[in-house]
């Protein structure tokens, strides 16, 4: 007999044998019966075939271990920290160049510019459209509608469970496998309310787009106006001015009196008021249209042209307001707004019905080594809640919107009659205005050939040029304010600027 086959009984080796791996005290008690150290390795290898499945399994797992991981940790996306600007990013006016291809607008050509050569009206809303630091950043909640939408679409990630228990005679464990079916069926209703939301939020851009424009627009239209005000102005201070030299020239001689020349310095007094006012204006008028374009404060931009605005006809204005509801960009995105709310709403009224998880799962029991496999479900009853508060809170919003629409619509369509009204008085009024303008004119050149040739006095000369200089600066302010209420009512009408 064998001297290094164990001497125990069948049973035994048996048991011993079924177990995942050989004892350890099977081995040593091998080698305590004498056996050399590679018999007792032969032996030891033909009598534990599962403890070399186990190794050779490990060996296996180990590399599939790694790789799976690493497919794993590839797919998952890492953290980046981004600091905010130490300086601020204005910049010179020649860094703000855009190439024409970037414009690819209906009706719009493409419209070179060099700013050497001066920026127009286009140039000047073009440039505020394109750099102007808030829209930049408005721009950028288009990203973050994007991501709600793919954010929407996205499918629940399976729940997996496992547990492990073990008994003398068995190793027992159980894994499942678990998928939300609520969120499939509310996830259509929460894509389309994604969708309508990146809709409204892209509109909404736009609109703030065209309030950019038409801001650019009307600072476009003072700077133009306020030059033209300062030069009128400062022809009228001189004048005053002169006049009041030769009126204290003639007081100390004893030719003038007192009251007449306090009138006149009181007069020069009132028009300097003016002029400082108006240098005030300019330079606030300045900084602000460098801010909206994104340039430095101190950067001097050369205008040139004029306002290309003009009016509407009553034939025009009508069917533009027919027509507002489906061209204003802020009517368009509380549209998308109340049908983005419409989804919720939607969302809202499938998620009352019960909750439901289905799943798989595979065990085996540690005291019987009984392999089971199964399919397991999770219903929530709906008895209390059913999801009735977020149903209510989804209304009373959609009420809302749709009130706000409502309000914004009326509201809008008032405006825009009273504006387009305005327009034409004002445009009745600068007709009549400039009609008298000739008039005055011919009499103040015939007045200065008078006074150059002795016939007429200074005191009425001067006051016949200063009444034309006033005029005309009357005039310029009543261009001024008809063109920005043209501008306006281009935007409240969803007309694009006239570029």
């Amino acid at each position: 007999m064998n001297r290094f086959v164990p001497d125990w009984n069948d049973a035994v080796q048996k048991r011993e044998r079924n177990r995942p791996g050989c004892s350890s005290r099977l081995r040593a008690d091998w080698l305590a019966r004498g056996q050399t150290a590679e018999s007792g390795k032969n032996a030891w290898r033909s009598m534990c075939p599962a403890r070399r499945r186990a190794r050779h399994a490990r060996r296996l797992r180990s590399p599939l271990t790694i790789l799976l991981g690493a497919l794993l940790l590839s797919g998952c996306a890492t953290y980046h920290p981004k600091p905010l600007p130490p300086a601020p990013d204005l910049v010179r006016l020649p860094a703000l160049m855009e190439p024409a291809s970037r414009f690819h607008l209906p009706g719009l050509s493409p419209h070179p510019f060099n700013p050497a050569k001066g920026l127009d009206e286009t140039t000047v809303v073009t440039l505020a459209v394109v750099s102007n630091p808030e829209l930049k950043a408005a721009r950028l909640r288009a990203g973050v509608a994007r991501a709600q939408v793919l954010e929407a679409g996205l499918l629940p990630d399976p729940l997996v469970s496992g547990g492990f228990s073990r008994s003398p005679e068995h190793t027992g464990y159980s894994v499942g496998l678990r998928e939300d079916l609520q969120a499939l069926i509310t996830r259509g209703a929460a894509k389309a309310a994604a969708r309508a939301h990146a809709r409204e939020v892209n509109l909404e851009i736009l609109w703030q787009e065209w309030q950019v424009a038409e801001r650019a627009q009307e600072l476009f239209i003072r700077a133009c106006a306020n030059g033209r005000l300062l030069r009128l102005l400062t022809q009228i201070r001189d004048l005053f001015a002169n006049r009041c030299r030769r009126d204290q020239a003639a007081l100390k001689q004893g030719n003038a009196a007192a009251g007449t020349v306090a009138t006149d310095l009181a007069a020069l007094a009132e028009t300097e008021l003016q002029r400082r006012q108006l240098q005030l204006q300019i330079n606030q008028t300045r900084h602000d249209l460098n801010s909206l374009l994104g340039l430095e404060p101190d950067e001097k931009l050369h205008l040139i042209g004029g306002n290309q605005s003009r009016p509407l006809s009553s034939k025009q204005f009508q069917a533009a307001v027919a027509a507002m509801p489906h061209r204003r960009a802020d009517l368009l995105a509380l549209q998308a707004g109340y049908l983005s709310q419409e989804q919720r709403l939607r969302e809202a009224i499938l998620a009352q019905f019960p909750a439901m998880s289905a799943g798989v799962e595979q065990a085996r029991s540690a005291e019987e080594g009984i392999h089971t496999i199964g399919f397991t479900v999770n219903v929530t009853l709906p008895l209390f809640n059913r999801n009735r508060g977020q149903i209510a809170l989804q209304r009373a919003t959609r009420a809302v919107l749709y009130q706000t629409y409502e309000a914004r619509l009326d509201q809008a369509v008032s405006q825009a009659d009273q504006i387009w009204k305005a327009t034409r008085i004002m445009s009745r009024q600068l007709h009549d205005f400039e009609s008298c303008l000739p008039p005055q004119q011919r009499l103040a050149a015939a007045a200065e050939r008078s006074f150059r040739q002795g016939n007429l006095d200074l005191a009425a000369y001067v006051s016949l040029k200063a009444s034309l200089l006033s005029q005309q600066a009357a005039a310029v302010r009543l261009r001024v304010s008809l063109a920005r209420a043209q501008s306006a009512l281009e935007i409240l009408l969803g007309l694009p600027p006239a570029l």
